[in-house]
């Protein structure tokens, strides 16, 4: 008999499980939040900031920008691949040789990775890094021309990258957003670098660390948290894990199938209302990245129109998600405009059947106004009324 979740103790444990259910405030213990989410995402747009460090100012309002990269060039968390570049805390490393192995797998058989570079060289790429120490891509210089599109890169930038990916090179900071490479056994504590975990061993680890942060999912949900295993993979674990079979209710009134680890009923009693505080949320962040599961449980219908053209944008080009308690209440078009140091809030929507009360107006701009000190704006710029517009209705 499968246990029952109903839709607002399922979103409340989600949001629980993520961090987002107190309020952000307190001393700052930025290693324990990211070990709580299991990673951060790394994104190089600093719209009003960047995705890794609004995700953890989210959690702890005391945080500071850069903060993060204070902890990568100390050691207490690496970079590596998750669904996309992250940090993940130091103590992951030795369940991670998994993933290591699925990328080199992965580079020896796409042609994207091959770039006719000769073996010599290469070594020669590597053995720079190991007598000068930490490098960017800026130390070094390719004539090939690279391939087009996007996501090109020249072939040197590709080569440090397949040993990155496969973990022969790490990083051992980031200046300006700019990666240096090192070599992995001098960033990577030995005592890590030297478990080795039987495969099977990192596979049940990574299932099990994925169910405790969502609380309950899918096949999918799982294989998805850590980008780090195949859907077949997720399902073979799934079958042999014992774990317990739960139906989710939607915000809809449906109910989804799913699994969750023996002790989730106690963790169900255990939920609590989330803070009232009005959050900004960034598109990145966990609660909201993955735009099926927002929708699911809270009937938010999202996307990130960044790569949308201008004139085929719905709401804009960088449009943040409003959770308040346990809802996605509206969303907020804004920007830093670091030239003039203001903050400058474009527009407002809120979602159908949320009313712009004094109160929850003024909850947003208590909200906007701890985003623009936590970014140094001395100045807030309204662009448009803090009441919002319906939904659907764009100037």
């Amino acid at each position: 008999m499968a246990l029952q979740i109903n839709n607002r103790d399922a979103r409340r444990l989600w949001l629980q499980s993520q961090g987002l259910a107190k309020a952000p405030v307190g001393q700052p213990d930025v290693v324990g939040i990211i070990r709580r989410l299991g990673f951060v995402q790394l994104d190089t747009i600093r719209n009003v900031a960047r995705a890794h460090d609004h995700i953890l100012w989210s959690r702890n309002q005391s945080y500071r920008e850069g903060d993060l990269e204070r902890l990568l060039a100390a050691g207490e968390v690496f970079e590596h691949f998750t669904h996309d570049a992250s940090c993940l805390p130091m103590e992951t490393y030795p369940y991670w040789q998994w993933q290591f192995r699925r990328y080199a797998n992965k580079m020896a058989n796409q042609s994207y990775y091959k770039t006719k570079m000769k073996a010599a060289d290469i070594a020669a790429i590597l053995e720079r890094v190991r007598e000068e120490g930490p490098l960017s891509t800026h130390a070094f210089d390719t004539k090939a021309k690279p391939k087009k599109g996007m996501w090109s890169r020249p072939p040197h930038k590709v080569e440090l990258d397949k040993m990155w990916y496969s973990g022969v090179l790490a990083t051992s900071h980031r200046k300006d957003f700019t990666k240096f490479y090192d070599l992995a056994e001098r960033v990577i504590p030995a005592d890590l670098r030297e478990v080795a975990h039987p495969d099977e061993v990192q596979v049940d680890w990574l299932c099990r660390a994925a169910l405790v942060r969502l609380g309950f999912g899918t096949v999918g949900d799982i294989q998805r948290f850590w980008g780090a295993m195949s859907a077949a993979e997720a399902k073979a674990w799934v079958a042999g894990a014992g774990l317990v079979p739960v139906q989710v209710q939607a915000w809809n009134g449906s109910w989804r199938e799913g699994f969750a680890l023996e002790d989730i009923e106690a963790r169900v009693k255990a939920v609590v209302a989330p803070t009232s505080r009005l959050r900004i949320i960034n598109p990145f962040d966990p609660v909201a990245r993955d735009r099926e599961r927002l929708a699911t449980l809270f009937g938010f219908d999202y996307r990130i129109e960044i790569f949308v053209p201008a004139a085929k944008r719905k709401w804009g080009y960088y449009v943040y998600p409003m959770l308040e308690g346990d809802r996605f209440v509206g969303r907020i078009d804004m920007k830093a405009d670091r030239a003039k140091e203001a903050l400058v809030v474009k527009q407002v929507w809120w979602e159908a059947g949320v009313r712009a009360t004094d109160a929850r107006i003024a909850r947003l701009e208590a909200e906007v106004g701890r985003m623009a000190r936590f970014v140094g704006m001395d100045d807030i710029r309204w662009d448009c009324a803090a009441f919002g517009v319906a939904p659907g209705a764009h100037p």
